[in-house]
């Protein structure tokens, strides 16, 4: 004899799919919830590991900063001790120039001429004085040519004047001072000496 069964199996199977999807529906839920919130603690974790790096890069430009200030301020130091050192040998070089550039003004004047003025701008003398004759003049600037320690004479003036023949002319010649040697150079000659034997 066929059995039939009269319960609400299409019912029953699908409350029970229902209680499956919803149990799938759930643990999904909690497994993104879990996901979510490790992710969460993840990224938390690297702000604040960003952030401690970001201060210890703050800290080491703060005392970057502060080694920056302190070398600015030796620099300036050494620049005002270099000024003051290259202050000291032009004093010095220019004293030793002096000296042999008095010299040189005396062996450079040839006989029939003399000096009544010496100025001195910078680099450049203004030597005034009388001669002889024109041919005098040209011959003193030969001659200051030739020096070891004055260049480029340029005749200013010259005019006759009067009828002494001693102090027929007066002149004014323009000279160009030359730097002083290799330190080392001038202690090898002798005084009154210029370099090359040239007297």
């Amino acid at each position: 004899m066929a059995r039939i069964n009269l319960l609400p199996w299409r019912e029953e199977r699908r409350k029970q799919r229902e209680r499956e999807f919803y149990a799938i529906l759930g643990g999904a839920f909690a497994a993104a919830a879990l996901v979510s919130f490790l992710l969460v603690m993840w990224f938390d974790g690297q702000i604040e590991g960003q952030k401690a790096r970001n201060q210890f890069l703050q800290g080491q430009i703060q005392e970057m900063d502060k080694k920056l200030v302190e070398v600015q301020d030796l620099e300036k130091t050494r620049s005002k001790l270099l000024l003051r050192k290259q202050a000291i040998e032009e004093l010095q070089a220019n004293r030793s120039q002096m000296v042999h550039l008095f010299d040189d003004l005396v062996r450079t004047i040839p006989d029939g001429v003399r000096l009544s003025s010496i100025k001195q701008t910078g680099e450049i003398l203004m030597l005034e004085g009388q001669a002889e004759s024109n041919a005098r003049v040209s011959n003193y600037m030969r001659n200051l040519e030739a020096s070891a320690w004055m260049t480029n004479p340029e005749l200013q003036n010259v005019e006759a004047k009067g009828s002494d023949k001693r102090n027929r002319y007066s002149f004014i010649l323009r000279v160009t001072i030359k730097k002083p040697q290799a330190a080392g150079t001038d202690e090898l000659q002798p005084a009154g000496a210029a370099p090359g034997g040239k007297s």
